[in-house]
């Protein structure tokens, strides 16, 4: 009788699930069908007569476009086409304003209809593959990971190619290429760092120190001529001059590579108007052949002796170069390509007179006993001085050797490791010890083949939420580069970052001192383009006073600046405007600020008195990473500041579109030359957006100094030009007279420049562009910081929280 009432009653559930499941389906065939009705009927009514056939406007068909394409394909392509056409329309871009004005109402169902079928197709596609596919380590998070795991610090990331930047960013997946060659570099890199790490251990390793008095830093005789300092008055001295490696000291040539901690003495001669004299610390061969030379620092020498102190990486054979380095200040001229002994002071030009020098190799990687816990861990080794080996004291080696592979894998893998993990190692192993192999070297070959295991290579992700210690490799790697530190993984370990609140703690503890450097200088590389920061060299000719002393100031002061707005939580708003930056006083004398500042400091300066600067669009490296060294371009600046500060999309343009040349009809401006390309319909809508931005930096230069006049070039000189024109108006139709007004304007749309920020941080942290399905996400971000007027800290701790973050 149960059995008979059991059967009935699952039949009936059955029978009214599938009928339930029916109706449901019909519901959402139904729901389809009216969407497709809604997307395909405005489509045809509204964009066919532009867009029918091959030679459709801007070469786009839209016959091409098909619904299944959108309700039925995964294929990324096609959903991106669809993507462009829902926010041309969305805009207000499409149809053009000369088609006469679309129905409200036919539009709306389009946006509604097309916006749920995108967004379907793309979380679908999400919760079936993951929102990233696969992601390896990037060049830089390799090397610090191999660091971290044997306690060494060396510039691994040299030895592998330049990496495929994909909107600034490094770690995009989908560009990021795994071939047999990358694999072979991969091992060169291990191999290196495991070299490093058993090298570091070999005792009675000398420390090297040279230390050099003004005498022997000196290496100029009388009747000899070099570009060596000369002695004069007990001082090493290098006088101001455009010579190539000029200022090289001789007895500075180290003969291994690694890190140095540099200590200088010095003071400046003959130096005009009482300020300092900016000099530059490189270090290179210092020889035609081989003319790159690596920048380490600069100081600012005053009449009083000083010491500075520097820490760099030096290679093997290279050696140090010391000059004054500010290109304002007359130079002294010398023939045939040497300088002699007393050459140069009759020629009054200030110089800097050195009266020591130390270098001594340090490790900032760790000292010997890190680095012996990084490789043997709890095993008994010695060295042996005759076979100039290492040997294991074990009764037990594979037994003993097994233990130390389990703690290894599991710092190199990033999170828990199980037998079946560690299997394939376990058996090499056994099968080197059964062979006789020495068991240190079995070691080895156990950790380089547990460093060229996908697991190591790449983020171990699966479809979803992502498990805790993913969180923790996820959110250390953004905001340190390197693998989760102990107390991070003793958080996942114990299950802690399924909770916000812990991530947000986690947040705020990883972004103080260096680590927040770190954090910085990582993502403004590569977000704002400074990595690029020497691709360009301004022209001399038109740039006489931008020196490498500038340059690298410029970088000083977008990273410090950076670092403060998220020390203090400042607003997003203060990344477009702002009444105070970071300044040491050459930058300021640069862009002309009057500003008390001690030599060799950095200072945070008020400019509420100097209304062109403030904000990252007024930093010179900003303006110079935006131009190609002697001309500016509105429409290569426009599209920067709109992608990377102000969060306005630009597509790429109409394949049929072609590039903007000089018109020799009569166009003689770059405006005149915009303004025939922009009456091109296909072109309109994009420039109305690039275009302001582009104007209103029309004021500063290639080199990042403000400028009323453009320059030109009459015979060989150049001379002061047309005045620069930034008035413009925005693509809402808000105008703008000047630069100053333009900013004020950008400022006010806060809440774009807080959706960007926040944009930015998700592709870096994630590897992978901004979905059509992550604006509701970025929308959420937006909302939940809005009533603290979109603080940056709070931006930075709503994205690690943010369900695009936590999920695959």
């Amino acid at each position: 009788m149960f059995t008979l009432f059991a059967v009935v009653t699952t039949t009936l559930l059955l029978q009214r699930t599938a009928a339930a499941t029916e109706a449901t389906d019909s519901n959402d065939t139904r729901q389809i069908d009216h969407r497709k009705d809604d997307v395909m009927s405005f489509l045809r009514q509204n964009c066919l007569d532009c867009h029918d056939g091959s030679e459709g406007e801007g070469g786009f068909d839209l016959n091409r476009l098909k619904w299944a394409d959108l309700a039925h394909s995964s294929d990324p392509q096609n959903i991106a086409t669809w993507v462009r056409v829902f926010d041309r329309v969305a805009d207000g871009e499409m149809p053009p304003e000369e088609y006469g004005e679309v129905e409200a109402e036919p539009k709306m169902r389009f946006l509604n209809s097309a916006s749920q079928s995108i967004d379907q197709a793309i979380t679908s596609r999400h919760q079936s593959h993951g929102r990233v596919l696969s992601r390896r380590l990037t060049n830089h998070q390799l090397e610090r990971t191999l660091g971290d795991l044997f306690a060494i610090a060396a510039p691994l990331s040299q030895l592998m190619p330049d990496e495929q930047r994909t909107d600034g960013f490094r770690n995009i997946a989908d560009a990021q290429s795994m071939s047999h060659y990358h694999l072979e570099d991969h091992l060169r890199v291990v191999d290196a760092a495991l070299d490093l790490a058993f090298d570091r251990l070999r005792p009675n390793r000398p420390d090297v120190v040279i230390d050099l008095p003004a005498s022997r830093i000196a290496n100029k005789r009388k009747g000899q001529r070099n570009r060596d300092p000369e002695l004069r008055d007990g001082a090493a001295v290098i006088w101001s001059c455009g010579l190539s490696f000029y200022g090289r000291i001789s007895r500075t040539e180290l003969k291994q590579s690694g890190w140095y901690r540099i200590t200088l003495d010095a003071s400046s001669l003959k130096m005009p108007d009482g300020r300092g004299l900016w000099c530059s610390v490189r270090s290179g061969k210092c020889v035609s052949s081989a003319p790159l030379m690596h920048w380490v620092g600069a100081f600012e020498a005053t009449e009083t002796p000083q010491t500075f102190t520097f820490t760099t990486w030096i290679e093997a054979d290279h050696m140090l170069e010391i000059r004054p380095a500010d290109s304002t200040l007359k130079k002294a001229r010398f023939n045939g390509g040497q300088v002699g002994f007393g050459e140069g002071e009759p020629q009054d030009v200030p110089g800097v007179a050195m009266h020591s020098l130390k270098i001594e190799r340090i490790y900032p990687g760790g000292n010997q006993a890190a680095v012996q816990q990084a490789l043997f861990g709890d095993l008994e080794t010695r060295y042996d001085a005759k076979s100039k080996r290492f040997q294991l004291h074990s009764d037990s080696p594979a037994e003993d050797l097994k233990k130390r592979l389990h703690d290894f894998a599991a710092a190199a893998f990033r999170g828990p490791v199980t037998t079946e993990m560690l299997e394939p190692y376990a058996r090499l192993i056994d099968r080197g010890i059964a062979d006789d192999n020495d068991p240190i070297e079995v070691l080895r070959q156990t950790y380089r083949a547990v460093l060229c295991s996908p697991r190591f290579i790449y983020f171990t992700e699966t479809p979803g939420r992502l498990s805790d210690h993913a969180v923790a490799n996820r959110l250390s790697y953004m905001l340190t580069g390197r693998a989760p530190d102990p107390e991070l993984r003793a958080a996942a370990d114990a299950g802690r970052l399924s909770d916000p609140a812990e991530i947000v703690a986690q947040t705020r503890r990883l972004l103080q001192g260096v680590m927040l450097q770190h954090f910085v200088n990582d993502f403004s590389d590569q977000w704002l383009d400074l990595a690029d920061i020497d691709f360009t060299e301004p022209d001399r000719r038109m740039h006489k006073d931008f020196d490498l002393v500038v340059q690298n100031a410029m970088l000083g002061e977008t990273r410090r600046y950076l670092e403060t707005l998220i020390v203090e939580n400042q607003p997003a708003r203060m990344l477009v405007d702002s009444d105070f930056t970071w300044l040491n006083s050459r930058l300021a004398r640069y862009y002309g600020i009057d500003a008390d500042i001690a030599p060799s400091q950095w200072k945070r300066a008020s400019i509420a008195n100097h209304p062109f600067r403030g904000g990252l669009m007024t930093h010179g490296s900003i303006l110079k990473v935006t131009a190609n060294g002697s001309n500016t371009s509105p429409v290569v600046r426009g599209v920067w500041i709109c992608d990377r500060l102000l969060g306005i999309p630009i597509p790429d343009p109409p394949a049929n579109v072609p590039a903007i040349e000089p018109d020799v009809r009569g166009a003689t401006t770059v405006r005149q030359i915009l303004e025939k390309h922009r009456s091109q319909t296909e072109c309109a809508s994009c420039h109305a957006k690039i275009d302001p931005p582009g104007f209103a930096l029309e004021h500063f230069d290639a080199a990042g100094k403000w400028r009323d006049h453009y320059l030109t070039r009459r015979g060989g000189s150049y001379k002061q030009g047309p005045e620069v024109d930034s008035a413009y108006r925005l693509a809402d139709g808000r105008a703008f007279d000047s630069f100053v007004a333009f900013r004020e304007l950008a400022a006010s749309d806060d809440h774009l420049v807080a959706r960007n920020f926040a944009a930015q941080l998700l592709v870096y942290a994630t590897g992978h562009e901004i979905t059509f399905a992550d604006r509701k996400t970025l929308d959420q971000i937006v909302a939940q910081t809005k009533s603290d007027g979109y603080r940056l800290r709070s931006l930075i701790e709503a994205v690690v929280t943010s369900q695009t973050f936590l999920t695959k």
